[in-house]
């Protein structure tokens, strides 16, 4: 039986927590903590869930995203944190939910220069042969990296789901491998990417089942019965290929931490509250 590691993606748990809490929380400092106590409390509880040997929580940093170079308006969507207030910044409290991460010795970083999803991309790809990888993330994105040794966890208290290649094949009707695809034909409207005007889930699934990836979806164009779809087809040959460069992960990157580096110890007992007053936080 394979060892197991944990990839936490670290802002989308941050958001998750810091927008679902029902109340602001202040410390005796007046200082809102109340995203660092969901954070915090979310974390030990994902750790219990999915019993793992390893762990790493991966930080995006606020920079101009490489892939723009490719489409200027790729996750052009997104809010500029650095106008929002204080108080209603989930980034305000990323320092002490580090000095919580230091206390567990738990491996973490902010991602320079590229993005934070290709360095977890390429965890999977350097790992999942010798070890078990779950990704703690609810970004649909890493569904394309789900197969026998890489799947995806979606924490929601008791209503928590491991996300594994069969999931994917009944909810999209596709094999976990061709996710990239998939977005790349009917868009992906969190990234601001968009699709192929009149191709829904059903066409993109069925055009995968019968050819596979994008490339090979345009190779055969000329075999498409349905001439609707065969323009559109056509017409987009430039998008799609621009949408699977945005879309699908690079695996050329150095990874911040080794393997070995990642062993967890910690008590996976530690409560939350007790964290925060030994932190100072609280």
């Amino acid at each position: 039986m394979k060892e197991k590691l944990l990839i936490i993606d670290g802002h989308n748990l941050l958001f998750q927590m810091f927008y679902g809490m029902p109340n602001k929380i202040y410390n005796k400092n007046n200082i809102p903590v109340h995203g660092v106590i969901g954070f915090v409390g979310a974390l030990l509880k994902i750790v219990k869930f999915n019993n793992p040997n390893y762990i790493v929580i991966l930080f995006d940093k606020e920079q101009e995203i490489q892939r723009q170079s490719v489409n200027k308006e790729y996750k052009g969507n997104r809010i500029d944190y650095s106008k929002v207030p204080f108080d209603e910044n989930p980034f305000s409290q990323l320092e002490n939910i580090y000095k919580v991460l230091d206390e567990l010795n738990i491996k973490h970083t902010e991602v320079q220069t590229v993005e934070t999803d290709d360095i977890i991309a390429s965890y999977c790809f350097r790992y999942m042969e010798e070890y078990d990888i779950v990704i703690s993330s609810f970004d649909t994105d890493f569904y394309s990296l789900i197969n026998d040794s890489v799947k995806v966890f979606r924490y929601r208290g008791k209503n928590s789901q491991i996300i594994d290649a069969q999931f994917v094949k009944c909810k999209f009707n596709i094999e976990s491998k061709y996710f990239a695809d998939y977005k790349a034909l009917i868009g992906d409207a969190s990234d601001n990417i968009k699709g192929v005007s009149g191709i829904g889930p059903k066409t993109a699934a069925f055009l995968i089942n019968k050819y596979g990836d994008i490339e090979n979806i345009i190779f055969h164009i000329d075999e498409l019965k349905n001439a609707n779809l065969r323009k559109k087809i056509v017409e987009n040959v430039e998008l799609l290929r621009e949408n699977i460069t945005l879309i699908k992960y690079i695996n050329e990157y150095v990874l911040p931490f080794n393997i070995d580096e990642l062993k967890i110890n910690f008590s996976k007992d530690e409560k939350t509250m007790d964290l925060l007053k030994k932190t100072g936080i609280m």
